[in-house]
């Protein structure tokens, strides 16, 4: 297998242009799969928009066979069980597209193709991979997941849903209650999590024609409200033993690895969601007509449009780095082995810090987005008519399921940490070599350039001050630092981290398109980039500094300030005119410019 980066690395490694792979390396086939998903979505779903919000009796699960037919339900299932067996690129592609469907039904399709299949994809036997995935890659059977509870959603492991076996050892006999769960309503399938004898947290397949199996009333939502959202109750519900999935008292590694590929799934859908938004502002900039000019003329209104396309840009590096990153990982593995799925939820866990890193920065950039979208239709925005006041409402969720943006920034540094502690990278003898030259240290490139020289050191910086303050922070709270009265600290390291890895996958997405198209066809995609790390940069010492004031005081906090005012001294970059010569190339094409 070929030498893979391991998770987390960018924080203490140099990486290279030609190790990461960006949307201008899709090939044929990714590139007419994006094709046939954006003609799906504009033929099929985009023309029922309104019925589908209106939740139109059989229409979601006829449009979710439609794309069955068509093979967007099977890019992660095995051949073997009628699925196509995707790369994760060609797989996050359809993500991306389909979001353009909206929100009520890319949460259908999201949830079905992700967290309601691929727990049996990855953890199922060989009998429940027969049973349920070739009907699962048609849309016979759509699936569900359902984990939260009214007692349990960030602390899923407090789930109150008991199992029994039966006196003849048939069944497990499922009490309690699950809340919030997508596609309940259409669902034939749900992944569901049970204390077997009260304490043994175990994952279950669960028909809805099991007897004991019933759902609430649909929830009354803010957004996505075209998709079903219910309760599923379970009153002494029958589960046949061999629909245990995975072990006895394993629930968690189910449970945990599956939200690290939702995760995985969920910023290409934002990125998707985010370039319609884009789209939708910029058309009604250029016809919405004010003080006798159209208002995409405008200074602000190009300052929105630019920060708009610019995040979109930084997010969309993100996520397929991270995605080509995964691949290579996974090409190693013997699809035919035993093992196999435990073997793929293995080598996708090995990118959980760059998943959660997505999954916060994405949902975070899409809601800036979509806010700003509504706030360049004006008035207009806020009205039903317009798309942006329902993708306004659909986009805030995002930031809610897969584990709340709270829970993954903790995640972030809990899993650093851990890592550290494993000896699988040695991020903590990175960060007190940093400390010792914390006197010495000092930027090396000064001025701006044509080739991102510049942005590269700005980077570099940005790394050793994330160490930084990750050192200070964990020699000062060693074992407590993950308490929840250190939350609002271990924040602030992720923060940066998420900044650092934002920074460099928009950089070296840039320079390895210099190397292949050249300065001049690269110039917007370096524009972006000189503005994000400028003003990233700002973010990177301001979260610092909190850091550095919460823990330290005296000559020592002085120390800290002093080295970290002397490692940002950058003369900023012209971020006005950049900003209006990116807002410029937007304007002209209508859309999001990549």
């Amino acid at each position: 297998m070929e030498q893979f980066v391991k998770g987390g690395a960018f924080l203490i490694e140099s990486i290279f242009p030609q190790e990461v792979f960006t949307p201008e390396d899709f090939n044929e086939e990714q590139r007419l799969i994006a094709k046939a998903v954006t003609e799906f979505v504009t033929g099929e779903i985009q023309p029922v928009s309104d019925d589908i919000e209106e939740k139109k009796e059989g229409l979601l699960p006829s449009l979710l066979r439609k794309a069955g037919e068509l093979g967007f339900l099977s890019a992660d299932i095995p051949e073997e069980y009628g699925g196509q067996d995707l790369d994760k690129i060609s797989s996050l592609l359809i993500w991306e597209k389909m979001a353009q469907g909206g929100g009520s039904f890319m949460n259908a399709f999201g949830t079905h193709i992700g967290i309601g299949s691929l727990p049996i994809v990855f953890f199922g036997n060989k009998d429940q991979k027969k049973r349920y995935l070739p009907k699962m890659a048609t849309g016979e059977i759509i699936g569900a997941y359902a984990l939260t509870e009214p007692e349990a959603g960030s602390d899923a492991l407090n789930a109150k849903t008991t199992a029994t076996l039966s006196p003849d050892g048939k069944y497990y006999i499922l009490n309690g209650q699950k809340q919030f769960i997508s596609n309940a309503g259409i669902a034939g399938t749900f992944v569901t999590y049970a204390k077997v004898d009260g304490e043994k947290f175990t994952s279950f397949i669960v028909e809805r024609n099991f007897e004991g199996v019933s759902l609430d009333e649909e929830e009354n939502k803010m957004g996505v409200k075209g998709c079903s959202t219910r309760s599923v109750i379970f009153t002494d519900a029958k589960v046949p033993v061999e629909n245990v999935l995975g072990e006895i008292g394993r629930g968690h590694i189910v449970a945990f690895n599956v939200l690290n590929i939702a995760r995985f799934s969920l910023g290409a859908g934002c990125v998707g969601g985010a370039k319609s938004a884009l789209q939708e502002a910029v058309t009604y900039a250029k016809k919405r007509i004010q003080f006798g000019r159209p208002i995409a003329e405008f200074g602000l209104i190009k300052q929105k449009i630019s920060e708009m396309a610019i995040r979109i840009f930084v997010s969309e590096s993100m996520v397929y780095r991270t995605g080509g990153l995964t691949d290579l990982i996974l090409r190693g593995i013997d699809r035919q082995g035993e093992g196999v799925g435990m073997q793929m939820a293995k080598g996708i866990e090995e990118y959980n810090i760059e998943d959660s890193i997505n999954k916060v920065y994405c949902s975070e950039m899409a809601g800036y987005v979509v806010d700003e979208a509504v706030q360049i239709h004006g008035g207009y925005g806020y009205i039903h008519d317009y798309p942006v006041e329902r993708g306004y409402r659909d986009e805030r969720i995002n930031r809610i399921w897969e584990g709340t943006n709270e829970i993954n920034r903790l995640l972030i540094v809990d899993m650093l940490t851990k890592r550290a502690m494993k000896n699988r990278f040695p991020v903590l003898a990175a960060a007190q070599k940093v400390a010792n030259e914390l006197l010495t240290l000092r930027p090396k490139v000064g001025a701006d350039d044509a080739k991102l020289t510049l942005q590269m050191e700005m980077v570099e910086i940005s790394k050793k001050i994330a160490l930084l303050v990750a050192g200070a922070v964990v020699q000062k709270y060693m074992m407590r630092l993950g308490e929840p009265a250190e939350e609002d600290i271990v924040a602030l390291i992720s923060n940066i981290v998420i900044e650092v890895f934002a920074m460099e996958s928009a950089l070296l997405r840039a320079m390895k398109s210099m190397e292949k198209f050249g300065d001049e066809k690269s110039q917007i995609q370096k524009a972006m980039v000189k503005v994000y790390v400028n003003d990233a940069l700002d973010r990177v010492e301001g979260f610092a500094k909190q850091a550095f004031a919460a823990i330290a005081e005296g000559d020592t906090l002085r120390t800290q300030l002093s080295a970290l005012k002397k490692l940002t001294r950058f003369t900023p970059v012209n971020a006005i005119a950049l900003r209006r010569e990116i807002a410029d190339a937007v304007i002209k094409v209508g859309k999001y410019p990549f």
